[in-house]
């Protein structure tokens, strides 16, 4: 079983603070950030960039006081945790939606680097697994983005799909949803590069995800459930847990 705190009334702003004070409390001189991808995530992005677009390098966000302010782009080392096998700048890639809500929106970000699509598969997920290795034995991840299918799904980690049983070197995988819920072939990391986050953010919206989180409180067998990193945090609103949020 899962407990989850009360319901929040703004998600995408709840997010924001909450990376912000990840920033704010980060080990090392940079910040590594693994973002995912949906209309919530593009909600919070958004969010996170407008109170963030003036901040660091002496800038400033107008206004907002806190972590907002000290926020800098140029210390963020952005990757994915999935995509679809789909060209960049198709309407369904997850790149696309982060350059779109991030990268061309704030000055300087320091780099992305998202999943390769181009050539088979299976070569795609090699060549980030490289990628990832290179994170993990670095600097290792700071807060990594995660959203709640509504079949319980996360990052592309579907049900009763073998990606779910990873081997702690088993970094990035091809797949697709074995259930037919999802469209498009999928990269996606592993359960063992979510739990080695330092910081694993949810976030949850609406009246279809109640089922999911419902589920989740029960302690059903879904991939969610799965995610065992020492510091997660829940991200819900009133919709998806089903009674009203907090102030």
């Amino acid at each position: 079983m899962t407990t989850l705190p009360p319901p929040v009334a703004d998600v995408p702003e709840a997010f924001t603070k909450t990376v912000c004070e990840a920033f704010a409390s980060r080990p090392g001189p940079r910040f590594t950030l693994v973002l995912s991808g949906g209309p919530t995530a593009k909600d919070c992005y958004e969010n996170l960039s407008a109170a963030t677009s003036g901040a660091g390098a002496g800038g400033g966000s107008a206004g907002t006081g806190g972590p907002a302010e000290a926020f800098d782009w140029s210390l963020v080392d952005i990757y994915m945790g999935d995509e679809r096998i789909v060209p960049p700048d198709d309407p369904d890639a997850n790149q696309r939606l982060v350059r779109e809500a991030i990268v061309d929106r704030v000055p300087d970000v320091g780099s992305f680097t998202p999943m390769p699509t181009a050539g088979p598969p299976e070569q795609c997920a090699a060549d980030y697994q490289r990628v990832l290795a290179a994170v993990l034995a670095g600097p290792g991840i700071d807060l990594i983005h995660l959203g709640l299918g509504a079949d319980g799904h996360t990052a592309s980690l579907f049900p009763n799909a073998p990606t779910l049983d990873a081997g702690p070197d088993e970094l990035a995988f091809a797949t697709e949803d074995p259930n037919g819920r999802n469209p498009h072939p999928r990269l996606t990391v592993t359960l063992p590069v979510i739990d080695a986050a330092r910081l694993v953010v949810f976030t949850v919206t609406g009246d279809a995800k109640r089922d999911a989180i419902a589920a989740l409180r029960r302690g059903d067998d879904i991939p969610a459930a799965r995610v065992r990193a020492e510091h997660i945090v829940w991200l819900v609103d009133g919709a998806a847990s089903g009674s009203a949020p907090s102030a």
